[in-house]
């Protein structure tokens, strides 16, 4: 895929649920043209008529707002392409998907409504800026150029939305800024968020092996390992053996890795370490990367901070809360008082 093209896509990404949303508004709202008055002129062989396309059906209304099928589906489309651009959308992310652009769909609505009722307008010098961020970073791609005075009255539209949205959002989470006292009923309230997780310290001797290698190669990995339990529990020096067998970076410490938090290790290892004494040797345990050999050497408790240590952190994570609750509140009230009406979409098929 060229430099060009790619630039392309993504400029026509952003304006893409915009074209086909107004091309699908503007089909359903606009009657056909009247035709003209006849002439007085002798009559002649009728002209073919073209067809007047059918009007879009409907997606859903939002306090009599349509939201066409047409627009849905060009969203629908470019959520899926973002979102999982890797491959193919895992079935069972599907319905999650479209309900995430649904609701984007209505709260746009909804929240453009909240800003007309609050006179709220897109800073004319900072949207103009955005613009002429476009303009450079596309300044050498030939399609930006051919398509510029196409596209630049949509792409202004778009972020006069952005702008006047993220002033409605901040005017919202302007909230009072927490207490002393609310910030320690905070921090008593919600032990977990400041407490050190339980951690490990351990040391490990990793036999490599590509995850692509035929089951022959995974069973002499592990036999090998088993080899080294029973040297090291004979009295071989761990360090040594890691540093002879381990492909590991940490086999130049002797396979020391170090204190490791609990989630840091794939949760079947984490599985078989819980039931490690401290000191015991244990594997061979089979992991992505190959065989280990693992050593426990250390298991610290978890350890709730004292509040003054993060006291800081307990206010910024308070206010944070009530900043994300005041713009949920206004979000659950719109929807609330709106009337949104949800029509049968068509199927869309997975990208």
């Amino acid at each position: 895929m060229n430099k060009t093209w790619k630039s392309c896509a993504a400029l026509a990404a952003v304006l893409c649920c915009w074209l086909s949303a107004a091309a699908v508004r503007a089909q359903a709202v606009s009657p056909p043209a009247a035709p003209p008055a006849a002439a007085a002129m002798p009559a002649a062989a009728p002209a073919a008529v073209p067809p007047v396309a059918p009007p879009q059906p409907l997606y859903a209304t939002v306090n009599g707002k349509p939201i066409m099928q047409g627009e849905f589906h060009a969203a629908y489309a470019n959520h899926l392409r973002q979102k999982f651009y890797h491959g193919q959308v895992p079935q069972e992310r599907l319905l999650e998907a479209r309900k995430e652009v649904s609701d984007k769909l209505i709260d746009r609505i909804l929240f453009l409504e909240e800003i007309q009722r609050r006179g709220i307008t897109a800073d004319p010098a900072e949207l103009d800026r955005r613009v002429q961020d476009y303009d450079q970073r596309y300044a050498n791609n030939p399609n930006w150029q051919r398509s510029r005075e196409l596209m630049l009255p949509g792409l202004r539209e778009k972020l006069a939305e952005q702008l006047a949205i993220g002033q409605l959002e901040q005017s919202v989470s302007k909230v009072p800024l927490p207490t002393g006292e609310e910030v320690r009923a905070f921090y008593a309230a919600r032990p977990e968020l400041f407490t050190e997780p339980e951690k490990f310290r351990l040391h490990s001797i990793l036999l490599a092996v590509d995850p692509s290698s035929a089951r022959p190669v995974w069973d002499a990995a592990t036999r090998e390992g088993e080899g080294i339990v029973r040297r090291i529990r004979a009295g071989a020096d761990f360090s040594e053996q890691a540093r002879l067998f381990s492909k590991d970076a940490s086999a130049e410490s002797g396979g020391d890795l170090g204190y490791l938090h609990r989630g840091m290790l794939p949760d079947s290892l984490q599985a078989r370490l819980e039931e490690f004494k401290l000191g015991e040797v244990g594997g061979p345990i089979e992991m992505l990367q190959g065989v280990g050999v693992f050593r426990l050497d250390e298991r610290v408790p978890p350890k709730l901070n004292d509040f003054d240590r993060v006291a800081a952190r307990a206010h910024d994570l308070l206010h944070r809360d009530r900043q994300t609750q005041a713009w949920s509140d206004l979000v659950a009230k719109l929807r609330r008082d709106a009337v949104i009406v949800i029509h049968e979409p068509a199927p869309v098929a997975a990208q």
